[in-house]
């Protein structure tokens, strides 16, 4: 499947609708980012988690053979109604204790295998609607690409830059990244989740 790209009519391949074997190898903070929602404006504390798939390989051009890669924004939340919470507890098979709501090291996610339902938006776009636990017994292969980190606080100018323009474009709009272009310090995305409390063995993170 593939997907036209308007701006000088480059087409991509898609990930195919369905249910894919996923490894979790990016979590990018993008800083609070602004928009609207029913007609009001919002402001909120956002990150992109990206997974590569890989049983499920690209077909075409200098990517062919390589695993295809999805990737979903969140609000930085762990709130009750929060889709990052409710995506976590299904891809972890449980709940959040107390505890762990009150700081959750989201760097533990990083390499974390698990499942992802992969359906089309109204733009015909693959987009990640769904993260579930993998099934006990069923192996994930070995990670291909190389598991990336940014947060705005500890500022690494090498992974920045290794980020695609339209991620680089958001980050450098929000409030986050100005203040640190002025040396001012916040808390960022590590910070926001940190907690040292350990997790049962047969969860994933």
């Amino acid at each position: 499947m593939k997907w036209n790209e308007n701006s000088g009519g480059i087409t991509f391949e898609q990930a195919p609708v369905g249910t894919h074997i996923a490894r979790c190898i990016k979590l990018i903070d993008l800083g609070t980012q602004e928009g609207e929602y029913q007609g009001v404006k919002t402001s909120k504390r956002q990150c992109v988690i990206t997974w590569e798939l890989p049983g499920t390989l690209m077909t075409e051009g200098e990517s062919k053979g390589k695993p295809f890669t999805v990737s979903k924004f969140y609000t930085q939340s762990l709130g009750e109604k929060a889709n990052l919470r409710k995506d976590l507890i299904n891809w972890r098979g449980r709940d959040f204790t107390p505890e762990e709501l009150s700081g959750f090291e989201a760097k533990n996610i990083l390499g974390k295998p698990c499942m992802v339902s992969i359906t089309l938006n109204d733009k015909a776009k693959a987009k990640v609607s769904g993260v579930m636990a993998l099934p006990k017994g069923m192996p994930c292969p070995d990670q291909v690409n190389p598991s990336v980190i940014f947060g705005l606080d500890e500022f690494d100018k090498d992974v920045f830059e290794s980020l695609s323009k339209g991620i680089k474009a958001m980050i450098e709009a929000s409030p986050e990244y100005k203040k640190m272009l002025k040396g001012d310090s916040f808390v960022d995305i590590a910070q926001t989740f940190t907690n040292d409390d350990a997790f049962d063995q047969d969860i994933p993170f």
